[in-house]
């Protein structure tokens, strides 16, 4: 609705500077051929020219009224005053008519109104006054100056005057109106843009407060848990929400709210995972291998899950107690929105009849949950040591994120 509103602002301003310049213009000319008839004594087809464009302009403004086609006015518009501007130009000094000049108008109007008929009108221009001059030049000229001697530096002031009236009074004062309405939208567009990014990070700045009271709750909640098993689950519970807090506190920390640069992402996830379940002083080594990729939220936060799941599983069963471990992380971007994820580990690994399918493991279930929440597959890698998983996956939009979560 705002682009059809704003493409609606911008056809006003393109009817109203026609059928202005073409009132003016209508005005200006049916005074001209009076002053042409009754002032400077010309009688010969130049008064009338200038009278039946006029009233030929009138009849255009008025039918498009009726028929509502702003192209079609504007092209009349401009063949009559091109037409009329080369019959008067010949008639009153070819190529020497200070009268000439106003064919200089229709390109500039051509070109205010749209860059293709701005080109159509220049080129045509070019053309007639080229014509004009070898006409002038030639031992055959078709017409002569119809304007008396002693009317003649009248004529010139009076052509110039209707030349620079029309230019400046008119098409100018018109431009530097829409130039002006123009930019003061576009400031009042940025004024709102930088308001919504200021919310926006105001609400993603929130939702990680919030995530994270989340993750003290859990902590605390752990705290008077004797079971071993069901404190893992709220630790694992925990390190989950913390994965998607981080994703908000990148973005609220950005200039661009859409994206993060993942790459900063998965070093500060794998950093913290790994001191959460290993400790600070860990023997496990975390390889990561990632471009410079940016991935919007709804990408963003399911693929964090989905790494935060295989490196806590790496972590907890695939690497046993202190032992030495490597876990690589590789994501590599393949097409427009196509993405391969390379993760693992070379611990202990699990059977390769082991699938979510049959298992009652949490962390597996969701790791296949993600890939398909991604739009993508995920398939175990056994030509390697340990766990290993190749996920391709799309980077989702909004939509898309809906429709897979529904």
């Amino acid at each position: 609705m705002e682009k059809e509103t704003k493409h609606q602002h911008r056809i006003q301003d393109k009817i109203r500077l026609t059928l202005r310049v073409s009132y003016f213009a209508s005005i200006s000319s049916l005074i001209f051929g009076l002053v042409c008839l009754f002032v400077l004594d010309i009688y010969e087809i130049v008064p009338h020219i200038f009278l039946a464009f006029g009233a030929l302009s009138v009849i255009n403004n008025l039918a498009y009224a009726s028929h509502k086609n702003l192209t079609l006015t504007y092209n009349i518009l401009s063949i009559l005053g091109l037409a009329s501007a080369t019959a008067i130009t010949m008639l009153t000094g070819g190529i020497n008519s200070p009268f000439i000049f106003v064919l200089a108008i229709v390109v500039f109007a051509g070109y205010a109104t749209t860059r293709n008929y701005g080109k159509i009108y220049l080129y045509l221009t070019v053309l007639i006054i080229a014509l004009i001059f070898v006409q002038g030049i030639s031992d055959f000229s078709l017409t002569q100056n119809v304007v008396p001697v002693e009317s003649q530096n009248l004529f010139s002031f009076l052509s110039i005057l209707f030349s620079v009236y029309l230019l400046g009074g008119v098409l100018g004062k018109n431009l530097l109106k829409a130039h002006h309405n123009l930019y003061k939208t576009k400031m009042e567009v940025e004024e709102r843009i930088h308001e919504k990014d200021t919310l926006l990070k105001e609400v993603h700045h929130r939702v990680k407060n919030n995530l994270q009271t989340v993750s003290s709750l859990l902590s605390l909640q752990s705290r008077g848990i004797k079971d071993e098993k069901v404190k893992n689950l709220i630790k694992s519970s925990q390190n989950r929400v913390i994965s998607m807090a981080m994703v908000h506190e990148m973005l609220y920390m950005r200039d661009d709210l859409s994206k993060i640069n993942y790459k900063s992402y998965v070093e500060e996830l794998s950093e913290y995972l790994v001191k959460s379940v290993k400790g600070a002083d860990s023997n496990v080594k975390v390889n990561i291998n990632i471009p410079q990729i940016e991935l919007g939220i709804d990408t963003a936060i399911p693929l964090g899950l989905l790494i935060n799941e295989a490196l806590t599983n790496a972590l907890k069963y695939g690497i046993k107690g202190d032992d030495q471990g490597e876990i690589h992380i590789e994501l590599k971007k393949m097409a427009d929105k196509d993405y391969i994820l390379n993760i693992g580990d070379n611990g202990v690994g699990f059977s390769e009849e082991v699938n979510f399918k049959n298992t009652r493991s949490l962390g597996l279930k969701l790791i296949h949950n993600l890939a398909r929440q991604l739009k993508g597959s995920i398939i175990r890698d056994f030509s390697k040591k340990g766990t290993n998983y190749i996920v391709n996956f799309k980077e989702i939009g909004q939509s898309d994120f809906h429709q897979s979560v529904a």
